[in-house]
């Protein structure tokens, strides 16, 4: 498994010879081998690159979990282990550049042995299929295949350049919102559902975006560009509504805690102590109250 696993991520057998300190033949033959047992091709060869056929493709995510659990399975009863190994984190693009990214230097210095893969992305990656080690997400978590840690609330604000404003006029009511340019995200619908509190009771509104985009970051420059009204984290937008960019509307009534930031990874008989070590980190890191500061300090 380890070899065939080598193979694809190199995307060919030299290098992999080369990673695995064998030959490149002795590397041929233990494929070949091991489709020979399974009675499948699990790659294409060309002359000039191989690919995975579909059978390969799902080989090769059950063999990465099977050597993932039993390295984990390893450290697990090793005491006082170091966390080692490549730790695979899933995060927001803005949220994950803003906040998360400058507290990264002290946990690479705490734990030097491992080797971190960013993923920024927007979009909800699946973490039982292998996608991700762990991953960081603003948003409430209702899958039960998965182990939540919250790490602080999420404070939502609705907020437009102060020219946009002086154009179009500032909303005094949720219901101001039709007549109004709102900024929409494609990758997760749920965030164009905005929450407000009238005469004490919720109310929810979906909004009819006239401009999406998959990014927050992206939608956060829209609205410094003038484009329109937009909802998103007071992590991303604060320092720009406290520098007078950008100007916080519909204060009175905007719900403001709608969904938590936390930190989730997938149900595991052994828990790798290095996404142990990294959950534990960031909880340590949220409840200092300076992360706060740290994160307007990065926009």
């Amino acid at each position: 498994m380890a070899v065939f696993l080598a193979v694809v991520d190199e995307g060919d057998f030299s290098a992999a010879a080369r990673r695995l300190r064998m030959t490149p033949s002795a590397v041929s033959k233990i494929v070949g081998r091991l489709e020979g047992r399974l009675g499948v091709r699990l790659l294409q060869r060309s002359t000039r690159s191989i690919s995975l056929t579909a059978e390969g493709q799902a080989y090769a995510e059950s063999a990465r979990r099977i050597l993932s659990d039993l390295e984990e399975a390893e450290l697990a009863i090793q005491p006082g282990a170091e966390p080692r190994g490549r730790l695979r984190v899933s995060l927001p693009s803005a949220f994950g550049h803003r906040l998360i990214v400058p507290m990264l230097p002290n946990f690479i210095g705490r734990y030097p042995a491992i080797e971190l893969e960013l993923d920024f992305t927007d979009a909800i990656v699946d973490l039982v299929n292998g996608d991700a080690d762990v991953a960081v997400r603003v948003a409430a978590q209702s899958d039960s295949t998965l182990i939540t840690r919250r790490l602080a609330p999420n404070r939502r604000v609705i907020c437009a350049a102060p020219a946009y404003l002086e154009r179009h006029g500032v909303p005094e009511r949720p219901d101001d919102l039709e007549g109004h340019i709102c900024l929409g995200i494609t990758s997760r619908g749920g965030l164009n559902v905005w929450e407000f509190d009238e005469g004490g009771r919720r109310r929810a509104i979906r909004i009819r975006s006239s401009v999406e985009a998959n990014s927050t970051e992206a939608l956060r420059r829209l609205a410094l560009a003038g484009m329109g009204i937009v909802r998103l984290s007071e992590i991303l937008v604060g320092p720009d509504i406290q520098d007078g960019r950008l100007k916080a509307v519909l204060t009175d009534c905007n719900r403001a805690d709608a969904e938590p930031i936390s930190v989730v990874y997938p149900h595991r008989r052994f828990l790798s102590p290095r996404v142990r070590a990294f959950v534990d980190f960031l909880a340590e890191q949220f409840a200092n109250p300076q992360w706060e500061e740290r994160g307007g300090e990065s926009g």
